[in-house]
């Protein structure tokens, strides 16, 4: 990508690239779409959203879970210079009806099945749910001439512990996500890049779909991310590139081994996080040369990445210096940590527009979050000595007992890596001695598909993740649940099980060991 950064913006990619007849991107199971064809769909699309009033500076909601619909409707509203709010599909009730007010949405646009959701929630929003135009298209000289510092966008956090935020993303700080993937995996036009994140997440749309449209290289878009399809997906498509985040790589990782698993052209995929388990599997049972760690946030872009040709799992890569500064600062103080100490991650931006402007309507949340000209990611690390950076936990998850932090992070892991959990979450419970004391350990364990963790089971399984965990960490409390609480977007929230405690059905292991 040539563009300077006075060109940063997501209409100057969409009608400066060149190839307008080459295949932009491949959606599963449906049709495939050149990049001349996205731009005409483009402008029909503003046409229709001009005739609905949308005029510059709106704020447009879009939920959608076909790709192909979203993708219709996020480069209409762009080209008209509007604002898109990507919702995301999980949402509904007050914490819907939180997003569109926040974000002061004068018009959603929504697939049919999420009319009534949207109604619900928030009944003076004004609802379009056609797929098609009837309305004349916009003339493509009448294209909104966007600027980097424009809002292109807000997407919403996950709001793990208070009301969601809406992130503010300009169009440079948009544009950036895609030129930290072109540059830090070599993304070229020959590459395919296998696309099965949601696109109302920064990671899907912008480091991914995005990158692929100014990179001028092949996107394939699946709907729903699905573990049993992902290589059978890479396989049929040829992709040499893709992205994982959270628990999809263990979802990848814990299918059957089979004999072709290394039948691919996968060349290069990024992760975040990077336990070791998860890149020993990449690179060694499906063969992929190079896994990628890094680091990133909706607010702050990608400030971390590891590099194509080195293994360092556990780690979340070094800075990519040429667009952010990060440091590790006392969370307390703000002051800066030696290496090796533990603190807290923070961020800022050498390119003017490179980052969020804000959050939607809570200007006290910005504040907060920017404090002394960093901003505050709430997430514990260190660098160690080779410059990589190492996640520790979020500062508020993190457990303090007998005189020492533990990072929830780490004993997960130990119970991750046995057969049979699909997910676990760590966190503090009150000591005996009630308020004041210090932490006990406490882990709820989702058993996988046709598993059952009966108490007996659950003292194995706790002996064989002892083999990994300093003493201290050792849980004292573990608890059996069918589904762990998530958030719309699939973390796991604590909150509900710190504030749930020891239930009747948590086991005590001091009581029964």
């Amino acid at each position: 990508m040539q563009h300077t950064p006075e060109s940063w913006t997501i209409t100057n990619i969409l009608f400066s690239t060149k190839q307008e007849n080459r295949t932009a991107i491949q959606f599963v199971d449906s049709q495939s779409v050149t990049l001349s064809a996205l731009r005409t769909t483009a402008l029909q699309y503003a046409g229709e959203l001009q005739a609905q009033g949308v005029q510059a500076g709106d704020r447009v909601a879009v939920m959608a879970n076909s790709p192909q619909f979203f993708c219709n409707y996020w480069l209409g509203i762009t080209v008209l210079g509007a604002t898109m709010v990507a919702i995301n599909t999980s949402m509904q009730g007050l914490p819907l009806q939180h997003q569109l007010n926040v974000a002061d949405v004068s018009l959603a646009v929504c697939e049919a099945q999420f009319r009534d959701v949207i109604s619900s929630a928030c009944n003076n929003i004004r609802l379009l749910t056609t797929e098609t135009t009837s309305a004349s298209p916009l003339p493509e000289d009448q294209v909104y001439p966007a600027r980097p510092s424009d809002l292109a966008c807000i997407m919403f956090t996950s709001g793990t512990s208070g009301p969601s935020k809406g992130v503010e993303m300009p169009h440079a700080h948009c544009v950036l996500f895609a030129i930290g993937t072109i540059e830090n995996y070599r993304l070229t036009h020959a590459d395919r890049f296998y696309i099965c994140l949601p696109l109302f997440h920064a990671n899907g749309l912008f480091m991914q779909l995005l990158a692929c449209l100014a990179a001028g290289c092949l996107a394939i878009v699946r709907e729903k991310f699905s573990a049993s399809n992902w290589l059978t997906d890479i396989r049929q498509f040829e992709a040499t590139h893709t992205n994982t985040l959270g628990a999809v790589a263990a979802f990848i990782t814990a299918q059957p081994e089979t004999a072709d698993d290394t039948d691919h052209k996968l060349k290069v995929i990024g992760a975040a996080p990077l336990p070791a388990s998860v890149e020993h599997s990449f690179r060694h049972r499906f063969g992929v040369p190079c896994v990628v760690p890094l680091y990133g946030m909706t607010e702050v872009n990608i400030p971390l990445y590891g590099s194509l040709n080195e293994s360092a799992p556990g780690t979340c890569g070094k800075v990519y210096d040429r667009y952010f500064q990060v440091e590790i600062r006392d969370p307390d103080t703000d002051a800066p940590v030696t290496d090796g100490s533990t603190g807290e991650i923070m961020v800022r931006p050498k390119q003017p527009w490179g980052f969020m402007s804000g959050y939607a309507g809570m200007p006290d949340k910005t504040i907060e979050a920017w404090r002394n000209f960093w901003f505050h990611t709430g997430d514990a690390g260190y660098r160690n000595s080779n410059g990589q950076f190492v996640f520790v936990d979020r500062i508020k998850d993190c457990i303090r007992r007998r005189g020492e932090n533990i990072s929830t992070y780490e004993v997960e892991q130990a119970f991750l890596a046995m057969e049979g959990i699909a997910e676990a979450a760590a966190y503090a419970v009150p000591a005996d001695g009630g308020e004041g004391m210090e932490d006990e350990v406490m882990v709820a364990l989702q058993p996988a598909a046709n598993t059952i963790i009966d108490d007996s089971r659950l003292l194995e399984i706790r002996s064989t993740a002892s083999g990994n965990l300093a003493k201290f960490a050792l849980p004292r409390y573990l608890r059996v649940m069918q589904e762990l609480p998530k958030t719309p977007t699939g973390k796991i929230r604590k909150v509900v099980l710190r504030e749930e405690g020891v239930t009747q059905d948590t086991v005590d292991t001091t009581a029964v060991s």
